[in-house]
């Protein structure tokens, strides 16, 4: 906090007396943060679409702002930027015929999605380096066989496809 007041050109005191703790100043930052997404994405295609053109719009930010990760796990209390996002989901979704609560599942998901992508980026590709391929033949000829042909080849959209797809249109509608 002492450092942040100091950016701020002000004493820790005074910056206190806006803010209680760290982690309403990080409540802030995030909330902040997640008014990036903003203007969302337009319309166009289904609501399975829409959710991907945001969660596209989410890695990116993630990307962009790496600590936001780590600040995202501490639970943040939602702000007017965060309480948006999930307003624009579940606009979103007005067309899935599903409950509320498979929706807010689904977003819950798509999120933890997003970030497991995100942590992922920059990670070297796994390989066998000094692994012995006859210990683990399997693992050995799965490293080392040519792709299939995938029809589809982007891995992010193809997993959330599936799990919203999955989540959503077998969920009982209300």
């Amino acid at each position: 906090m002492r450092a942040v007041a100091a950016a701020l050109g002000m004493s820790a005191a005074a910056l206190y007396r806006h803010l209680s703790s760290r982690e309403d100043l990080l409540d802030l930052m995030v909330d902040r943060c997640v008014g990036e997404l903003r203007p969302y994405p337009a319309d166009a295609g289904d609501w399975l679409d829409g959710l991907i053109r945001l969660a596209r719009h989410q890695l990116d930010l993630y990307r962009r702002h790496p600590w936001l990760r780590d600040a995202i796990a501490h639970g943040p209390a939602p702000g007017p930027n965060t309480l948006s996002y999930f307003d624009e989901c579940l606009r979103i979704l007005t067309p899935a015929r599903c409950g509320t609560t498979a929706k807010f599942e689904a977003i819950g998901m798509l999120t933890g999605v997003v970030l497991l992508f995100a942590a992922q980026s920059g990670a070297p590709a796994p390989g066998l380096g000094q692994v012995d391929p006859a210990a683990y033949p399997h693992l050995a000829a799965a490293m080392t066989a040519p792709a299939a042909a995938v029809p589809h080849r982007d891995l992010f959209e193809r997993t959330l496809r599936a799990l919203l797809t999955g989540l959503l249109t077998d969920a009982p509608a209300p």
